[in-house]
């Protein structure tokens, strides 16, 4: 009777059970429930399928059709004259990216004839994305600060589309109307220029994703 009894508790469990199981653990793709699954299926493997099921989409911001197009650029540089040198590497690094951006040059872009205060805001208005180069010149310059003034009234609240980079500038001396923004702090130059690039990638692409979503 006892022996009986021992074999009944150590009986294996059905393959209908085991099936089930195996059917669940293989149907999540929680990090959690990567840990349930045999011991010969390498890390690699898991994070491979983990990601494979995220429903995160890469969006195709140059697409025709797409939102991006409905301005004329995609970032307008607010700069002052000394730092034209410095600005003109940076908007060559932006159009030279496979993205091919499109920027707004006050020297390059702007109407000749046509009045400076109509250039800055209309660069203001056909642009995604505002570029704020602020260094010691672009605080001694009144244009300057008069552009900041349009990007900010064009759009307060519009997360992204307002990029401060400061240059030479202490902590102090951060214009008081962008201290709700995060700023990049330019050292390095080629670092610097890769946050702006994918600040502005990141702006489009939510832009792109929230035009198409609001189609369906």
């Amino acid at each position: 009777m006892a022996g009986w009894f021992r074999r009944l508790l150590h009986k294996p469990k059905p393959r209908s059970v085991e099936s089930s199981l195996n059917t669940s653990c293989s149907a999540s793709s929680s990090p959690s429930s990567s840990s349930a699954e045999s011991s010969d299926s390498s890390p690699s493997m898991s994070l491979t399928r983990s990601v494979c099921l995220s429903p995160v989409s890469v969006v195709d911001i140059s697409a025709s059709g797409s939102a991006r197009w409905a301005k004329s650029y995609d970032v307008c540089i607010c700069h002052s004259e000394v730092d034209l040198e410095l600005v003109e590497e940076l908007v060559s690094y932006l159009e030279g990216q496979p993205e091919s951006f499109r920027c707004f040059l006050q020297l390059r872009d702007a109407t000749p004839g046509s009045a400076v205060v109509t250039e800055l805001c209309d660069a203001v208005q056909n642009s995604h994305c505002w570029v704020m180069l602020i260094t010691p010149g672009f605080l001694q310059d009144p244009w300057c600060k008069y552009q900041m003034h349009q990007a900010l009234a064009e759009a307060p609240m519009a997360n992204g589309r307002t990029i401060p980079v400061l240059k030479d500038v202490d902590r102090k001396d951060y214009p008081k109307e962008l201290r709700n923004l995060y700023y990049i702090y330019m050292a390095l130059k080629e670092k610097s220029f890769k946050q702006i690039r994918d600040t502005v990638v990141r702006y489009l692409q939510n832009l792109c994703r929230s035009s198409t979503s609001g189609m369906e």
